[in-house]
């Protein structure tokens, strides 16, 4: 009962970074009807701008860690939503009534760009960082096993909590949302009304950036270890967890990205490490042989 548990909260803490990255995922494939293979990588540009934000902040702020870890949120945000921002301009608005292979492909290769850029900028060496957030507490003790809840993983779940919460609040109750949802419903008729769509667009490429980003610096703080590559796998696995939840639908993409993370801790502690990634890409086509639009999806109706 006890390694069940210990494998549920890393389960939890994991699907709560993937959640995030999905998010913007199912973000731009509900606004634009695309899928951005770019933003594995602004994930990873998120990494590598909250490490330098960190160490930077701690050099000048004399080495408070609540302090440097604000301002390291704040710029990796800001910065990351900036890339995202640039991708959208130049990988997708350019290509906007181009034939759909064709924006696909331009992002395709923007992610291969940022790849090498990060390699070229940064070193292909892993770039580690120090434990930052220290302690925590003991749920559960046996004779040769101890539930341990540390208060980095209470940080990462309730800031996802949170970010969630406020994102869905900005998508069902401000004039920004309804913009948004008018533009994913009609595009067209949308611009037709008075939105500005090329701007609601770009808006949701940097809000998806802005959560990749703060998943890029959970991971750094929990794994210590990043590098220019860890975009690629995430990327993946993010887009997965889009599939699985039901791509388009935010609650979606959090229900994905905690299923995905369950299933990996789970099978890391129960099965082979090796296979995981094999029990995850399975269970998805398992899932969406039975239920194509995915688990909380919903049928696309065609616009006539």
């Amino acid at each position: 009962m006890e390694y069940f548990l210990q494998q549920l909260i890393n389960g939890l803490t994991l699907g709560a970074i993937y959640g995030l990255i999905a998010i913007g995922y199912t973000m731009v494939y509900g606004i634009i009807g695309m899928i951005n293979f770019a933003h594995g990588e602004i994930y990873m540009l998120g990494a590598f701008i909250s490490l330098i934000a960190y160490l930077a902040a701690t050099t000048i702020g004399g080495g408070s860690v609540a302090v440097a870890l604000m301002v390291a949120l704040l710029a990796t945000m800001l910065l990351t939503a900036l890339w995202g921002w640039t991708v959208e301009r130049v990988a997708y608005r350019p290509l906007r009534k181009a034939p759909r292979l064709a924006p696909l492909i331009s992002a395709i290769g923007v992610s291969i760009v940022l790849q090498n850029f990060s390699q070229l900028a940064q070193g292909a060496r892993v770039k580690p960082l120090p434990p930052v957030v220290r302690g925590g507490f003991t749920l559960m003790q046996s004779e040769d096993f101890a539930v341990n809840l540390s208060w980095l993983q209470i940080f990462i779940v309730m800031l996802t909590a949170v970010l969630m919460a406020v994102f869905t609040w900005v998508i069902t109750r401000t004039s920004l949302g309804r913009a948004q949802r008018a533009t994913e419903q009609d595009m067209k008729m949308a611009s037709l009304l008075g939105i500005n769509v090329d701007r609601i667009v770009s808006i949701t490429f940097v809000m998806g950036a802005a959560l990749a980003a703060v998943a890029g610096l959970m991971v750094t703080l929990y794994y210590g270890v990043i590098d220019f590559y860890i975009g690629f796998l995430a990327g993946i696995k993010a887009f997965t967890a889009a599939v699985l939840g039901g791509i388009g639908s935010l609650p979606g993409a959090m229900l994905g990205g905690l299923l995905i993370g369950l299933i990996e801790a789970f099978w890391s502690g129960y099965f082979s490490i090796e296979y995981k990634d094999v029990a995850t890409f399975g269970i998805l086509v398992m899932v969406l042989l039975f239920r194509p639009t995915g688990l909380l999806g919903r049928p696309e109706v065609e616009k006539i």
